[in-house]
């Protein structure tokens, strides 16, 4: 069963190009993310960008500010479009998304209507508690 996870990226970065998956680690939530997720039982995961759509943790990226919170629906939905074209090439079975609402919103349905499973591990809870979350699996 092919199992990944997505990440959302952060407002905070680094400020000079680097590999994605660097490019985010000023960010405690996503560094605890990657910490956590790197030692469950997934294929791989993705980081799902505002700017690059889906980014693989070794492409080198440069530093940008575009988030989808300032998109309106349409924007979201395109770029939601263009992620799904990329993830349905992964061939998967099931996504966990890590990933706030914006992210997932438009992505799901359409995931779901192409009989792949969708899970939101940590869904309902507030930046504390995932911190919070991650700092009690890690331990």
């Amino acid at each position: 069963m092919s199992k990944y996870a997505l990440i959302s990226c952060t407002k905070l970065k680094q400020e000079y190009p680097c590999y994605a998956k660097e490019m985010y680690l000023e960010s405690q939530l996503f560094k605890k993310a990657v910490q956590y997720i790197s030692k469950q039982n997934y294929d791989d995961w993705f980081i799902l960008s505002a700017k690059y759509g889906l980014l693989r943790k070794d492409t080198l990226i440069e530093p940008y500010d575009i988030t989808l919170n300032n998109m309106n629906s349409s924007q979201r939905k395109t770029w939601s479009k263009d992620v799904f074209a990329e993830l349905i090439k992964l061939a998967p079975q099931q996504f966990d998304f890590y990933a706030g609402k914006k992210y997932r919103e438009y992505l799901i349905p359409n995931l779901e209507n192409n009989g792949i499973k969708c899970n939101i591990p940590l869904e309902g809870k507030g930046i504390g508690e995932q911190l919070k979350f991650y700092k009690d699996q890690l331990i």
